[in-house]
């Protein structure tokens, strides 16, 4: 008597479509759904405001970059109010300020229509911001303070008016952060309370840099107006990008074993480095101004 012995599941597996069992007629293969990469599903899952910002904040970043190509190329002063470093310095702040801006408001309790708008319209100023400030530099002429020309002067003031949108626009954002706690994990809504309130920090320094400046052109005195803001920008500098850092901070270390508690007296003890940062900067600009 002859025994038939089953057929294992692999083999089944392996012989694919064609596969005969006796009792259950045709089997076909199975095929397993290949799982995205983290950055595939991401960007799937954002919304088009999201999308948008993200896509601009990069052709900011890589805009600065290649100014930094056209720098080596050219040569010329590095520091001044007429160089290469502003549109590198200014496309690479600006790209990252709106990554960063665009990921964060993403833990904030506010509605998504709202955050849409005032997403999009950041965005448009930024590339107005990096768009003025490179057309100077090719120019060869200054971007800031310049009331030379009634060209330059529509550009100065366009910028000027540009940075008053971005205050306005990031006030909104960081009043949202406070007025209700933040989504995330832990230590997420310390890193973005406080990454918002330093930025204010970078926005009074910038703005206060921008009136001094104006008020020195309207007196006469262009040369001193260029200078004069050279006390605020290590303050502007520190303080622009907190918002950045402490939330990916807060983002990694949910990814460790590490319990809530440590991860939020790291963040806690990270933020407080930052702050003492941004004070020593303030008191260097109080000296120096």
């Amino acid at each position: 008597m002859e025994i038939k012995r089953p057929i294992p599941e692999v083999g089944r597996a392996a012989r694919g479509s064609n596969a005969v069992d006796g009792s259950a007629g045709l089997m076909t293969a199975c095929t397993l759904p290949t799982r995205p990469s983290a950055p595939v599903a991401w960007w799937s899952g954002a919304r088009p405001a999201e999308r948008l910002c993200h896509a601009v904040g990069l052709l900011l970043i890589l805009s600065g970059l290649a100014h930094l190509v056209v720098f080596a190329v050219d040569g010329g002063p590095w520091d001044g109010p007429v160089s290469w470093r502003k549109p590198v310095t200014f496309g690479l702040s600006f790209g990252a300020t709106l990554i960063a801006v665009t990921w964060v408001t993403s833990y904030l309790r506010i509605g998504s229509r709202l955050r849409a708008l005032l997403l999009i319209v950041f965005a448009a100023d930024c590339v107005v911001e990096v768009g003025g400030i490179t057309l100077q530099a090719w120019r060869r002429v200054p971007s800031h303070l310049d009331m030379e020309t009634p060209f330059d002067t529509a550009v100065s003031m366009t910028l000027a008016v540009g940075g008053g949108v971005l205050v306005v626009l990031l006030t909104v954002f960081a009043v949202a952060s406070f007025r209700h706690r933040p989504a995330g994990p832990a230590g997420m809504a310390l890193a973005v309370r406080s990454g918002f309130a330093i930025l204010l920090v970078a926005l009074a320094s910038g703005a206060a840099m921008i009136a001094r400046g104006v008020v020195l052109t309207r007196t006469g005195h262009q040369e001193a107006a260029y200078h004069s803001t050279a006390a605020l920008k290590p303050l502007h500098g520190v303080s622009l990008h907190a918002v950045l850092v402490l939330p990916v901070l807060a983002r990694l270390l949910s990814g460790t074993p590490w319990s809530e508690p440590v991860r939020r007296r790291i963040v806690a003890a990270t933020t407080g480095c930052y702050v003492a940062a941004v004070i020593g900067a303030s008191v260097w600009a109080v000296l120096t101004y």
